[in-house]
C-alpha cells in the first residue's frame, strides 16, 4: 500500500518525508482522485433533500487525503525540489486542475449548493457556517458553474494549459538561478566586501572544487556584492544575469510562457463574465475593484514622488562627488545608498550583524510570541525532516496543550526557491468533535553558516523572519472547524497584516533586549 494513501502512523501525524518516495506522488495522487471523486458522487446523487450538513459541510471535508499529499508535494517543490519533482508537478498539475474543473462545472452537484444558497435567510447559520456557505456558493458561481457546456470545455482546457505555463514558469526561475555562477580568483576585484562574505563565497567555491570565490544569484550572496563590492564592472555584470533570468531566447525563456499565461488568464475572465483577469481576481480582495487599487497607486505616487526624486538626486550627486559617476544605473543605487548612510548616520548592516545571529534571533522571536500569545516551542528530533537543514519544533500554550507543530527552513540551496515564505503541510480544523492542530512551515534564504562564523543577519533579515513568523502565528493560533476557513484562508490582502504587524517589534528597545 502506498504510504501517502495511508494514515500516517507517526508521532502528531507528521509527513513521514523519509519514508516517501518520489514514484509513490503520482499513483498516491491518481488514487486520492479517484477516492474524492467517489466522495463528491455521494453527496452529488443522495437522495436526502440538499442541507447544510449533507451538501456544504460533506463538501468541505471531501478530498482530505488528496489535500494532504498535495500540501507535501507542492511544498517539497517549492522548497527541495528535483528534476523528477519537476516532472511529477508537470503530470499531477493538469489532473488537479481536472478534477477541480469536475466538481465546480458538476450541474448536479452546484444544484445542491444552489439549493442550499437559495435559501441562506431562513437557516439562521452561525457566522462561521454563513461563510462557509457563500464561499462555497461563490467558488461554483466564480468559476464556471454557470456556464453552457460548450464554455465549460473551454475552461478546462484553459485551466489545464495555466496549470502547466505556471509550473514552467517557477522551474525556468529557478534553473537559471542555479546555473549562473561567478568566480573571481583575483583578491583585488573583491575590494569593499566584508570578510563574513568573503569567507562564505570561498567556502562556496570550495564546496564546488573550485578555487577563489564563487557568488551567485541566491540572495545571500547576490545583495552583499550589489551592496559593498568596490568594482563597478562586476556588480554590472551580476545585475545584469539577475535581470536577465529566464530572458535569453533560450530553452529557459519565460517571454511567451508570461505572454501566454497573461493571454489566458484574460480570456478565462472574460469567459467567466469579467472585464480582465484583475476584475476577476479582485472581486475576492478587501480591495474589490481595479479602479480602487488604481486610484490609491495614483494617491501613493502623488505623495511618493516628489521626496523619491529629492532622494535618487542626492544619490547621484553623492556618487558624482564621490567617485565621479555622472549616471547611475541599477547596479550603483545599492552600493551608493549604503555609503551614504555609512556617512550620514555612521550606521553599517555588516557591524550589526554579530548582534543578530539566527538561534538568536529564533529564540527572540520564540519570546515574544510567549510574551503575546503565551506560547510556548520546543525543538524535537523525533519528527521527519525533508532536509537536515530544518528545525523542527513542538508548540505548546501556556497550560502545555499542543498547539502546533513549526518546520523552519531557513537557507537557500539549489532546490529551493529564493524568497521567503510561510505555508502548512496540515491545517486545523474539527471534524467529529475532533481538533486537528496545524503543521505549520517557514521558508527563508538567509546566510548559511562558515567555518568560523554562525549564520549572521542583517536586519532587514532580522524583519523577513518575523514577518514569516507573523503570517506562522497566524496558521498555528487557528481556531476554526473548516480547513478552508482556517488560519491564514482569509483574503490574500488581509493576510499581510498579521505578519506585517509581527515586524514592528524588530523595531521595540524592549523585544530587541530579548536577543
Amino acid at each position: 500500500m502506498n504510504i501517502l494513501n495511508t494514515p500516517f502512523d507517526t508521532l502528531f501525524n507528521t509527513a513521514p518525508f523519509s519514508k516517501i518516495k518520489d514514484v509513490d506522488f503520482l499513483p498516491a495522487f491518481k488514487l486520492a482522485i479517484d477516492n474524492a471523486k467517489a466522495e463528491i458522487d455521494a453527496i452529488t446523487h443522495s437522495e436526502d433533500a440538499p442541507s447544510f450538513e449533507n451538501t456544504i459541510e460533506a463538501l468541505e471535508f471531501s478530498g482530505q487525503q488528496l489535500d494532504r499529499i498535495s500540501s507535501i508535494f507542492f511544498n517539497l517543490n517549492s522548497a527541495e525540489t528535483s528534476d523528477n519533482i519537476q516532472k511529477i508537478a508537470q503530470e499531477v498539475s493538469p489532473l488537479l486542475s481536472e478534477f477541480s474543473n469536475d466538481i465546480t462545472l458538476n450541474e448536479d452537484l452546484f444544484k445542491r449548493v444552489k439549493a442550499v444558497y437559495d435559501c441562506k435567510s431562513s437557516l439562521n447559520l452561525p457566522t462561521e457556517q454563513d461563510t462557509l456557505l457563500d464561499k462555497k456558493y461563490k467558488s461554483f458561481a466564480r468559476n464556471g458553474a454557470n456556464l453552457s457546456e460548450d464554455k465549460k470545455q473551454k475552461l478546462r482546457e484553459i485551466d489545464k494549459q495555466l496549470s502547466q505555463l505556471k509550473l514552467k514558469f517557477g522551474e525556468n526561475v529557478l534553473a537559471e538561478t542555479n546555473n549562473f555562477e561567478m568566480l573571481i580568483t583575483n583578491e583585488d576585484e573583491l575590494s569593499g566586501l566584508p570578510e563574513g562574505e568573503l569567507e562564505a563565497a570561498k567556502q562556496l567555491a570550495e564546496s564546488k572544487n573550485q578555487e577563489g570565490w564563487l557568488f551567485t544569484l541566491d540572495y545571500p550572496s547576490y545583495i552583499p556584492f550589489m551592496t559593498y563590492a568596490d568594482n563597478r564592472e562586476l556588480r554590472k555584470k551580476l545585475a545584469i544575469a539577475a535581470g536577465k533570468k529566464a530572458f535569453k531566447g533560450d530553452a529557459l525563456d519565460n517571454q511567451d510562457n508570461v505572454l501566454q499565461i497573461a493571454k489566458l488568464r484574460f480570456e478565462r475572465a472574460q469567459l467567466l463574465g469579467y472585464k480582465t483577469h484583475a476584475h476577476f481576481v479582485l472581486e475576492e480582495r478587501m480591495a474589490k475593484t481595479p479602479e480602487k487599487v488604481e486610484a490609491f497607486l495614483e494617491e501613493l505616487l502623488e505623495k511618493a514622488k516628489p521626496a523619491a526624486a529629492r532622494e535618487f538626486q542626492e544619490l547621484q550627486d553623492f556618487a558624482t562627488e564621490l567617485d565621479g559617476i555622472t549616471q547611475l544605473e541599477k547596479w550603483d543605487s545599492g552600493y551608493y545608498a549604503e555609503k551614504l548612510k555609512q556617512k550620514r548616520f555612521d550606521l553599517d548592516d555588516e557591524k550589526l550583524k554579530p548582534y543578530f545571529k539566527l538561534e538568536n534571533v529564533i529564540d527572540g522571536a520564540f519570546k515574544v510570541a510567549q510574551k503575546l500569545f503565551g506560547l510556548e516551542f520546543e525543538e524535537i528530533n523525533t519528527i521527519d525532516k525533508y532536509h537536515e537543514d530544518v528545525l523542527t519544533y513542538k508548540v505548546t500554550n501556556a497550560k502545555g496543550e499542543f498547539i502546533s507543530i513549526f518546520y523552519a527552513d531557513f537557507f537557500p540551496r539549489a532546490g529551493k526557491r529564493n524568497g521567503a515564505w510561510m505555508t502548512s503541510y496540515k491545517p486545523q480544523y474539527i471534524k467529529n468533535g475532533t481538533e486537528e492542530r496545524p503543521h505549520i512551515s517557514i521558508v527563508c534564504n538567509f546566510t548559511k553558516p562558515t567555518k568560523t562564523k554562525p549564520s549572521l543577519l542583517t536586519f532587514n533579515e532580522v524583519t523577513t523572519l518575523f514577518h514569516e513568523f507573523g503570517h506562522a502565528l497566524h496558521g498555528m493560533l487557528a481556531n476554526t472547524t473548516y480547513p478552508s476557513l482556517s488560519g491564514t484562508s482569509v483574503f490574500w490582502d488581509f493576510v499581510e497584516l498579521p505578519s506585517q504587524i509581527l515586524e514592528n517589534w524588530c523595531y521595540e528597545k524592549e523585544a530587541l533586549e530579548l536577543f
